[in-house]
């Protein structure tokens, strides 16, 4: 999304709408907010081919696109990162798209080292899965994984977007958790009718709705350009237009991006794991600003 440079004065003078006297900022209880790391995944064969020639996203052979081998350098980067920044440290979750590239992002950057000797756990992924010429990767000391169909890209027509049956990721992927998809097969893209854009936002924002029902607060998402741009240009508009740049702006391959999101509406039902009540022991606490008086009505 595009957005024309604003003069400075008119930035000085940013007020949002509705008369907020608050300055643009808000203030939310922390238990109905989540940090989530949203992270499209790396270069994979469609971007090269489609980058060349957008009908290329048509063409069969791509089908459920693998990454290149830069795109796991990039994967190696992001690995790097995550480990230094501390944020791998912190994440509870990682959630990832049922698509090759998007599984093998998220093993790279979030799972454990490559090395699995020694270790009685089942691997994120095992030796050269997806024609990656990749070691395996552990899923020793590393949060757990799930995928989720409701973060895969924009459906239909695109061969590239077309998952493989569930039954054949298992042994490629036997530390990921699949049990969420309902459908061993791909029922979701058809091959004459493209996804509508509203449609892509809405599945997106109801996704974004459904992590209130996960209790964990730190969580990453490793998902697609598409259903990342179509969903984030929904939100924003009540910030100042810089702000809603940041938040829309089209991911690069393997960008990761932060963002907090905010249950305004109840949607979720976790109780604050670090509130305490007070008054503990009980006794008065009339607090210094209210104005006490006497029995004639003057000031005490």
């Amino acid at each position: 999304m595009q957005f024309h440079h604003i003069p400075c004065s008119v930035k000085a003078t940013y007020r949002p709408s509705g008369m907020d006297v608050s300055g643009g900022q808000s203030v939310y209880p922390l238990h109905r907010c989540k940090t989530i790391h949203l992270v499209r995944h790396a270069q994979g064969i469609h971007n090269v081919e489609g980058e060349k020639d957008h009908s290329a996203y048509l063409a069969r052979h791509l089908f459920d696109a693998h990454l290149t081998p830069l795109g796991w350098q990039q994967v190696d980067n992001l690995r790097k990162h995550v480990q230094t920044s501390g944020i791998s440290k912190k994440v509870e979750l990682v959630i990832t798209s049922p698509l090759l590239r998007c599984m093998q992002t998220a093993v790279g950057v979030f799972g454990g080292e490559d090395s699995t000797d020694g270790i009685d756990v089942p691997p994120l992924m095992v030796t050269d899965a997806g024609d990656s010429n990749h070691p395996a990767i552990s899923s020793s000391n590393c949060p757990p994984f799930i995928a989720v169909e409701g973060c895969r890209e924009h459906l239909g027509v695109h061969w590239c977007d077309k998952r493989r049956s569930i039954s054949e990721y298992k042994p490629l992927f036997p530390a990921i958790d699949f049990s969420l998809i309902e459908s061993d097969d791909d029922v979701l893209w058809e091959a004459d009718v493209r996804e509508k854009i509203e449609d892509v936002a809405s599945r997106g924002i109801e996704f974004f709705k459904w992590l209130w029902t996960r209790k964990e607060k730190e969580i990453a998402i490793v998902t697609h350009s598409g259903l990342l741009t179509h969903t984030l240009a929904k939100f924003g508009d009540d910030c100042h237009p810089d702000v809603k740049s940041e938040i829309c702006r089209r991911f690069q391959n393997c960008e990761l991006r932060t963002m907090v999101i905010v249950d305004r509406s109840m949607v979720g039902s976790d109780s604050s794991a670090t509130d305490y009540p007070g008054k503990n022991p009980s006794g008065e606490d009339a607090p210094s600003d209210v104005t006490c008086t006497t029995p004639d009505g003057l000031p005490n």
